[in-house]
């Protein structure tokens, strides 16, 4: 590689005088301590994602110093730089929302800025997929170091943990069964530590998938965030980004559809949150890789699910760390795998398996002929409610309502809901169905975690866990229950969700993989003539970009414009 491709000399400023440009860089660099010497060498960029409002990177400071450690250890430089930062609670109106915006500022800086490789540094829910994305995008050299997942608190003796004990005690809240001294107490064990939700919400799941996929180091997804095994993680992953800048290796080297098959079936084994498909197509997309659902869901039918964790199981992310992470569950599913796909190592899965054995005994991982789930922890749904598709969690659904036929309440938006969701009036049975639309892609906007919907509070004070409940929208990876979710086409882009009524009867049957209005395609096609248009709203900046080019669920809600052009 000629030097004026590397380092310093990549993406020089447009001065009309590349040594004038090279010369003024290094003047300011050298304003920063640099030597000449230093100048020399290979360039690994750095994200620092580091912010006050993201409790879940609180480590990142820590992370850094251990992966410019490795970079300098082999013979390179670090340079790290800030990107956006999103946090899943602390984004208005859904860290969704902003996720794509973060893969453009991630792909503009890594395009702008002289490096070689970049250490793409993140944990909370949508930041991993945005930072990915932007790097496929960027076409460049990059690894994916996560901030790993917090440790366990304790309520009473009971281990608890964000964000599955989160919904669950609140859902004894609403329902009486505690009180609010109690549901204060637990609020404070909930998040112990700095780090991503400790159970399989989508943070843990992405950080499992980006590693089946091939974009992380080996066993780099579970160690906790406050744990020194994080800090080694993170030196290793310096030390890997200098070998991939000195080969020039691109994720589009060595990622193929055999790839994120490998992280879809390894989604479906580990019980992972829906939220994952979304990611996963909107990551392929970013590679002119395709990933159909329909298909997607033939190639995991018969795949079990291993793994006990929140809230399909009920272990938690340092349990599965102890007891092996990630190799030990590629250990136990590799027939269901392709072997031969290669990862940002250099080497291929096959070599991954093959160099960790595991012979100690434990409970969270569990051999594929005694699963948690016996197959398909994840379902796509058609039928005329979802001509594109839908989705549904089954594995953390109530086993008698996966074949279910209901009278459907209507919320036509998160408004209607908070107003009448726990009105003593609200015409509802155990056996209603409860739909909630607008809160897709464009309806809400950003296609917000409201999919789990509350169990009205007249039925939460009688016992009532779980009802069948159906949304446009999405859930956390946290949350369970028997809900379908990213309907598509959403209600807001004129699908048939945006159609129903209050007293129209739904059917639900999961092992036919049939999400169906009991409508005749008459009746349809006269209720949609009879849909008065929306106001048209005029819109800038971001908000107008997103509602001009976003797709819809089963397209991984990209922006059409940022997918390679065919």
């Amino acid at each position: 590689m000629s030097n004026k491709k590397k380092g310093m000399y990549k993406n020089l400023t447009s001065y009309g005088d590349s040594g004038f440009s090279i010369f003024l860089r290094k003047a300011f660099i050298k304003g920063m301590g640099h030597s000449e010497e230093m100048l020399g060498k290979p360039i690994i960029g750095i994200t620092n994602t580091y912010s006050d409002y993201n409790p879940c990177h609180g480590n990142v400071p820590d992370l850094i110093k251990s992966v410019k450690a490795g970079i300098l250890s082999s013979g390179a430089i670090p340079l790290e730089f800030p990107t956006i930062t999103i946090h899943e609670s602390f984004a208005y109106p859904t860290s969704m929302y902003l996720r794509n915006l973060m893969s453009i500022d991630t792909e503009e800086m890594l395009r702008a800025q002289p490096m070689d490789a970049c250490v793409l540094i993140g944990g909370c829910d949508k930041t991993v997929p945005a930072q990915i994305m932007g790097a496929f995008s960027a076409e460049m050299p990059a690894i994916q170091l996560v901030t790993g997942p917090m440790l366990t608190g304790s309520h009473k003796g009971e281990r608890v943990g964000a964000c599955t004990d989160c919904r669950r005690y609140w859902a004894k809240f609403r329902a009486e069964e505690i009180d609010e001294n109690e549901i204060n107490e637990v609020n404070n064990q909930l998040v112990p530590t700095v780090g991503t939700c400790g159970v399989m919400g989508t943070a843990s799941t992405m950080a499992l998938i980006t590693e089946a996929l091939g974009m992380m180091v080996t066993n780099g997804a579970s160690a906790p965030a406050v744990s020194a095994e994080r800090r080694r993680i993170a030196e290793e992953t310096g030390r890997v980004a200098v070998e991939i800048a000195n080969k020039s290796y691109k994720p589009k080297d060595f990622l193929t559809i055999k790839n994120f098959q490998n992280a879809l079936t390894v989604l479906s084994a580990i019980g992972g949150s829906t939220n994952g498909i979304v990611h996963l197509t909107a990551m392929a997309g970013r590679l002119g890789i395709d990933i159909n659902l329909n298909d997607f869901d033939q190639m995991t039918k018969d795949t079990p699910m291993i793994v006990d964790l929140k809230p399909s199981g009920s272990g938690y992310m340092e349990d599965l760390f102890k007891s092996g992470g990630l190799p030990r569950i590629l250990n136990e599913i590799r027939d269901y795998l392709h072997l031969d796909t290669m990862t940002v190592s250099g080497i291929s899965l096959k070599e991954v398996i093959d160099k960790n054995n595991y012979d100690w005994p434990q409970q969270i991982i569990r051999k594929t002929n005694d699963p948690i789930f016996d197959k398909g922890s994840i379902a796509v749904l058609n039928g005329n409610l979802a001509p594109g598709s839908a989705i549904i969690k089954q594995s953390a659904a109530s086993k008698d309502l996966l074949v279910h036929e209901g009278i459907v309440e209507v919320f036509e938006d998160l408004e209607d809901l908070a107003n009448r969701i726990d009105s003593e009036d609200l015409n509802v049975t155990k056996d209603s169905i409860l739909l909630l639309r607008n809160i897709g892609p464009l309806g809400a906007p950003g296609m917000p975690e409201a999919g789990l919907i509350p169990i009205p509070k007249k039925l939460a004070k009688v016992g009532v866990k779980d009802m069948v409940r159906i949304s446009d929208g999405r859930m956390s990876g946290t949350a369970s229950g028997t809900i379908v979710l990213h309907v598509c086409p959403e209600a807001a882009a004129g699908g048939n969700l945006n159609i129903v009524e209050s007293g129209d009867v739904i059917k639900l049957d999961v092992n036919k993989r049939l999400i169906e209005l009991k409508l005749t395609d008459e009746e349809i096609k006269i209720r949609h003539n009879n849909k008065k248009d929306k106001k048209i709203i005029k819109r800038r900046g971001y908000n107008k970009m997103f509602y001009d080019t976003v797709l819809q669920a089963d397209k991984g809600v990209d922006f059409d414009f940022l997918r390679p052009v065919k």
